[in-house]
This record gives C-alpha cells, sequence and structure tokens, in this order.
C-alpha cells in the first residue's frame, strides 16, 4: 500500500471513530495516529485529513448531501459517509489531483464498504468534483470587457 494511501485509510478510520464515538476527544485520535504511522510527514498528512475533515464537517456535510440526491447523511452507511467526507475535504482544501482523490476513495470503499459502496462513493464524489471544477473556472470575459 502506497504510504498517502495508508495516511488516508487512518484518517477515514479515525473519522468513523469519532462519528461512532462523539466523546473521543483530539488528543487520542492524534495518538492513534502517531502510533500507527512511523512517518513524520504521512503522520501529519493523516492528521490534517482528520482534523480538516472534522473542522470543516458542517460544510463538507451540506455539499455531500447536494451531490448526493435522494440520500440523506443518516441513511448512509458510515464507512461510506465519513469517505465521503474525507474525500470531499481533500477534493475542496487540498491540491491533490482531483482524479488521484476519487480513486483513492474507491478504493477504500471496496476494502471497507459494502459491494456497492465503490459506485456510491465515485457518483457522489464525481458530483462534487464537477462543482469543483465549475467553481474554479474562470468565467469568459463579458461583451464589454473585450471591447
Amino acid at each position: 500500500m502506497a504510504k498517502r494511501s495508508k495516511a488516508r485509510e487512518l484518517a477515514m478510520q479515525m473519522l468513523f471513530l469519532v462519528d461512532m464515538n462523539p466523546d473521543v476527544d483530539d488528543d487520542t485520535v492524534l495518538g492513534m495516529i502517531q502510533e500507527r504511522i512511523d512517518d513524520e510527514e504521512l503522520e501529519k498528512f493523516s492528521w490534517s485529513l482528520f482534523s480538516g475533515t472534522i473542522r470543516h464537517r458542517d460544510k463538507l456535510d451540506q455539499q455531500i448531501q447536494k451531490a448526493a440526491k435522494n440520500w440523506s447523511l443518516k441513511r448512509m452507511a458510515p464507512t461510506d459517509r465519513n469517505l465521503l467526507r474525507l474525500g470531499a475535504f481533500e477534493l475542496y482544501h487540498l491540491d491533490t489531483p482531483n482524479s488521484v482523490v476519487i480513486d483513492e476513495a474507491i478504493k477504500l470503499a471496496k476494502k471497507f464498504g459494502t459491494e456497492n459502496s465503490s459506485a456510491f462513493i465515485n457518483g457522489i464524489l464525481d458530483n462534487l468534483n464537477g462543482e469543483v471544477a465549475i467553481e474554479s473556472t474562470p468565467q469568459p470575459p463579458s461583451a464589454e470587457e473585450l471591447t
């Protein structure tokens, strides 16, 4: 497994842990990350994924909810919900190529989710990816600006 993949996997597991056990504090999560990763750079990457996702969770949930037509976050499997949060955070807030973010999320969905999780994750992150592309695409100049 690639090093950053391991860091993502651990971040997703910590998100799942906190989702299922809201009383788990950040110090406990950080300690668990430090125990499982022996590379300081990857440790920081995993922590930044976890902490950034937690910090932006409300906004990420809103974006996911818009992209997941006919699915509420409460109806989603906890693994899927947290993979979507992690993927959305990385799409919106980090400079990882979007195709890598989606591919990594699909791999994690195949490993930890149900038989339908990878397609579900792919579809929703693809919708979010389209929103990122639309938001970041500059608008063409108006006719007045061209003259």
